[in-house]
């Protein structure tokens, strides 16, 4: 075993055996090589995370826990996280999405809350591309077949498409769950002398090191680690939520940990280090389904379908009873103790000895950064050459048959976005809305990003992913809680990398304090490139929201006849679909967003869906206004008849606007909320279900 399998780089490395005053036995370096990855550690990236602000009014309970947590009123909170599982999805698509799934539904029972939502933020290569397609197919089918075997409905989400995700797709997978305040569950609530009970699955050797791997670019060499992709159980799952908050409901529980990234090693170093403690763990006591395993295997793999509990030792009898009814695994495998120490016990020798502090905190990296000479991204080609880019109706019609517009319900008819009987909107529409029976509320759940304006203006394009994320909740009449996020992005080595970076997470920090959306958990994945290249800067943000009445105004339900409306001013073919599909490129920069005319929407919006002066209404987004259009009649199988304008009004992106389709008898109303707001009326809503520019 070489110390560079891991990814240490070499003054890691000096700085270990400095501290160690010694050279560090393998299973050590196996040990610090994962828990000092990018994707546990966060070295790259801790520095720039410290911009986002993460206190805000309704939050219970901010980052550095297995999930956030924002207060909905009457002693119920919403327990909420994104992650990423971009590399094992590249690799074996239908288990790193589904894998992906289970390990965020994890981390939201970890809080001691139950999961009620999920949704799945893709980004996927050409269709047309036979690689591509396979990881599409797999991927869909991952998030679909884990998310409806272990009832948690799929409610949510988008895929987008681009060149630059054709060698490294993106999984992202955000879990919100319903928890009571007074029973939330923290991992700073555990003491030396607690018991580590491994409840769960049986440990193999699937996934080992897959922390390090998710760390490192997808050359064609890692590509074919298999093993370091988990193996996903979803009914094994099922069990777990359940076993998991019936023991929390019988006060058995002093802390719990999702057992994801890094396995055993990293549960319970998390969990000693937030205890100002050690642990002991004795790898003989873990139920392994595969013979031969050493302790570095033990120790790192990444089976999925496992928690670890924090316990009294008195309590562990009537724990195991509890895992015995559910069929599941339970086992003490350590111990937590006073000393700052990690330590591995197997076959009667000490495999290992660190500082469990030194493994939890890990490096900081501030790498170089510089600015790119150009803000322009050429396309290799112009793929729709043959239409007239100056005539909105072909121009309409070309865009809305790209995957990237194209009618998604073929993707989300493979959920199961109804089960737990919560979900009021579901897939199709600009957010979900669920039912939270217990307190009768409503809470909505948005998701956003942008990568070619934040490829082209970092900073603006940061901005403009948390207020369209903001923007969809206040269109539907929601007021944001907070928000989870998950920043991927390429090699932070390379400086122009690291800048566009930095420059995304300030500009989303801005936003979030200016919108009052604060950030209370997150995931950060890194190193997304492939031989074929690097992808864009995509950061994803999904905002959880509430009303303050049972009132909410779909997306796509527009009436025959009824006004179509837009409110706020045109946008700009900068970094637009319309820009990068016929003429080949993105170029910058970005109109600065203002705050103030924000809020003012975010409000006005807010007024609107509460006195129900619209039938529909769709934030506008990608495509521009005609894009928005097509979405919301989609559904409704009804056309439009649209006035003249020009392509940049109807294809521009940009600045707060919305779609609004009106019925005549509320069009006073509706005029008299955005009063002194700019209002261009459209057109109207026709039956024969064509889209027409008149």
């Amino acid at each position: 075993m070489k110390k560079d399998l891991f990814g240490l780089r070499e003054e890691e490395y000096r700085q270990i055996k400095e501290t160690l005053q010694r050279e560090p036995n393998d299973t050590e370096l196996g040990l610090f090589g994962v828990m000092w990855s990018e994707h546990c550690c966060y070295k790259s990236t801790k520095r720039l995370l410290a911009m986002f602000p993460t206190k805000g009014r309704y939050v219970f309970q901010g980052p550095g826990e297995n999930a956030g947590i924002v207060d909905i009123g009457s002693g119920i909170g919403i327990a909420f996280k994104m992650e990423s599982h971009n590399h094992p999805s590249a690799v074996e698509p239908v288990q790193g999405a589904a894998t992906g799934v289970g390990g965020i539904i994890r981390d939201v029972i970890a809080m001691g809350a139950r999961p009620i939502a999920s949704m799945d933020c893709l980004f996927f290569g050409p269709p047309d591309d036979r690689r591509s397609n396979y990881l599409r197919e797999g991927i869909i089918k991952g998030v679909g077949s884990y998310g409806n075997c272990v009832g948690v409905p799929t409610v949510g989400g988008f895929a987008y498409y681009d060149p630059c995700y054709t060698g490294n797709p993106l999984v992202n997978a955000m879990c919100a769950g319903l928890v009571r305040l007074d029973g939330v569950v923290k991992s700073d609530t555990s003491k030396p002398g607690n018991v580590l009970v491994l409840l769960g699955s049986k440990t193999g050797r699937d996934g080992i090191a897959g922390a390090a791997f998710a760390s490192a670019e997808l050359d064609e060499a890692v590509k074919k680690s298999k093993p370091q992709v988990q193996m996903g159980d979803p009914f094994a799952e099922k069990l777990l939520i359940e076993c998991c908050l019936e023991i929390l409901d019988k006060g058995f529980i002093v802390s719990m940990q999702d057992m994801g990234a890094a396995g055993i090693t990293s549960s319970a170093v998390e969990l000693a280090a937030k205890a100002h403690a050690g642990a002991e763990i004795y790898l003989d006591n873990v139920p392994l389904r595969e013979e031969g395993m050493n302790p570095f295997e033990i120790a790192l793999s990444e089976s999925q379908e496992r928690m670890l509990l924090v316990i009294e030792e008195r309590h562990y009898g009537d724990v195991k009873k509890i895992a015995d009814k559910w069929g599941l695994e339970c086992a003490n495998i350590g111990r937590l103790i006073e000393q700052d120490r990690f330590v591995l016990y197997f076959k009667g020798q000490m495999a290992a000895d660190v500082p469990a502090s030194m493994l939890a905190s890990g490096p900081t990296i501030d790498w170089p950064k510089r600015e790119p000479a150009q803000r322009v991204i050429h396309y290799p080609t112009k793929p729709q050459t043959n239409i007239d880019g100056k005539d909105p109706m072909s121009v309409a019609k070309a865009l809305s048959e790209l995957p990237q517009f194209e009618d998604k319900s073929w993707i989300y008819e493979q959920y199961d976005h109804m089960v737990q009987t919560r979900t009021t909107l579901g897939p199709g529409n600009s957010v979900a809305i669920l039912y939270v029976k217990e307190i009768d509320r409503l809470i909505a759940l948005s998701a956003a990003s942008d990568p070619w304006r934040c490829a082209i203006d970092p900073l603006i394009g940061g901005m403009e992913t948390v207020a369209k994320a903001v923007r969809k909740l206040a269109v539907a009449g929601a007021y944001p809680l907070g928000t989870t996020d998950c920043l991927n992005f390429p090699s932070p080595e390379v400086p122009e990398n690291f800048w566009t970076m930095s420059e995304v997470i300030r500009g989303m920090a801005l936003a979030c304090r200016e919108l009052d959306c604060p950030i209370v958990s997150g995931n950060v994945s890194l190193y997304n490139e492939s031989p074929q290249g690097a992808i864009l800067p995509s950061p994803v943000v999904c905002a959880v929201g509430c009303f303050d009445d049972k009132k909410f105004l779909k997306s796509n339900e527009p009436n025959v006849s009824d006004k179509l409306f837009l409110v706020g001013s045109g946008g700009s073919l900068k970094a637009s679909a319309f820009e990068r599909t016929f003429e080949g490129r993105l170029s910058g920069p970005l109109e600065p967003l203002d705050f103030d005319a924000e809020r003012d929407f975010c409000n006005r919006a807010r007024k609107t869906a509460l006195e129900a002066a619209a039938s529909s209404g769709r934030s506008v987004g990608l495509g521009g206004v005609a894009m928005a259009i097509i979405k919301m009649l989609r559904q409704s199988n009804l056309g439009a008849a649209i006035k003249s304008f020009d392509v940049e009004f109807l294809f521009g992106e940009g600045c707060p606007r919305a779609l609004y389709a009106v019925p005549e008898e509320k069009t006073d109303k509706f005029l008299e909320i955005w009063d002194g707001f700019k209002v261009t009326e459209l057109g109207s809503v026709i039956k024969d279900g064509t889209l027409r520019f008149v």
